[in-house]
């Protein structure tokens, strides 16, 4: 597998500086957002799809620094109830699977996203226990109204354009865990899969090597993210794992984004890369940091070093023992 970077974290910096950046740390991809949450600081998504120049000179310059794009990323909810907010995370995830295939990037990585309640809701609604029963009603009429008859045409889109989708498991969205990834994949098509980060696994109480081997068997891993979650089971015990309380409160907070290595120790992660070998993933896994304690520049450097202890880079060899 190759290691690679969510390009996000390096906003400030130019985009040769920071792919510069990215060489020198030894990584072989990068993932670029084109828009949504993760914003498109690095990739200027109409100007390259009007032109083929710009489209061969931008990729010039990362593969002259033996790099590769392994996904471009639009994460944002195209099924809001604010409807321009959908019809922005819409557009911006049609344009990214057409430069995704003007690009050969296979992959487009986004959340599934979450409706209302109902048509006159004026926000998204995450429905989380089945009683009252409001709830399941609510879940039911988000799935069959508004999720699945989004994926199915987008799904298609993206399968016309040879185009994978990785949805990312996240709460707060309607696919979030392994069973929601693959009832959204069989109501539509093989294009979905996931963008699977464990540590949004983690704080759900899902073992993500289990989940590796689920969606492995099903051939339904498309992306990969490298990121990791501390859980304080004090703070559990007081505020439960869906803490609302900010990001920032680390010391009272039940779940905490920690860089790779800073949640779980290493062999956890080498479980996981074994998991990934396994079950027949072998592309890329992509650092992103979101780590409340260290600087971008030491939870990346940290990243990397602890992923480079565990990666498996090389096919494996003919069985001569057996």
């Amino acid at each position: 597998m190759k290691l690679g970077v969510f390009t996000v974290l390096f906003q400030g910096k130019s985009f040769d500086d920071m792919l510069d950046y990215v060489k020198d740390a030894g990584l072989q991809a990068v993932e670029i957002g084109t828009g949504g949450n993760p914003g498109n600081d690095f990739c200027d998504v109409d100007a390259l799809l009007a032109s083929e120049e710009k489209r061969k000179e931008y990729l010039d310059k990362i593969h002259s620094r033996g790099l590769t794009i392994s996904a471009f990323s639009c994460h944002d909810n195209p099924i809001s109830p604010n409807k321009q907010h959908a019809e922005k995370s819409h557009d911006a995830f049609v344009k990214t699977v057409r430069l995704a295939e003007l690009m050969n990037v296979p992959v487009v990585n986004t959340f599934s996203g979450v409706p209302g309640s109902s048509e006159k809701s004026k926000y998204p609604n995450w429905p989380v226990t089945p009683w009252p029963t409001e709830y399941s009603d609510v879940l039911e009429w988000q799935w069959e109204k508004k999720l699945i008859p989004y994926w199915k045409e987008q799904a298609q889109f993206a399968k016309d354009h040879g185009v994978k989708v990785g949805l990312e498991l996240h709460a707060g969205f309607l696919v979030h865990t392994p069973y929601t990834l693959l009832k959204l994949r069989e109501a539509t098509n093989d294009a979905i899969g996931a963008n699977l980060d464990p540590s949004h696994l983690w704080w759900q109480g899902i073992d993500p090597v289990a989940a590796i081997k689920i969606l492995g068997k099903a051939n339904a891993i498309h992306h990969f993210h490298a990121k990791d979650t501390y859980i304080d089971q004090d703070n559990v015990n007081m505020y439960g794992l869906t803490d609302m309380q900010p990001y920032g409160n680390v010391q009272s907070r039940a779940w905490t984004f920690r860089s790779v290595g800073y949640g779980h120790g290493i062999q956890e992660w080498t479980n996981i890369v074994s998991a990934l070998r396994t079950y027949g993933y072998d592309y890329v896994i992509s650092i992103e940091h979101e780590d409340p304690i260290m600087s971008v520049d030491e939870g990346f450097k940290q990243a990397v070093k602890n992923l480079k202890a565990v990666n498996i880079e090389e096919a494996p060899v003919n069985m001569w023992w057996a």
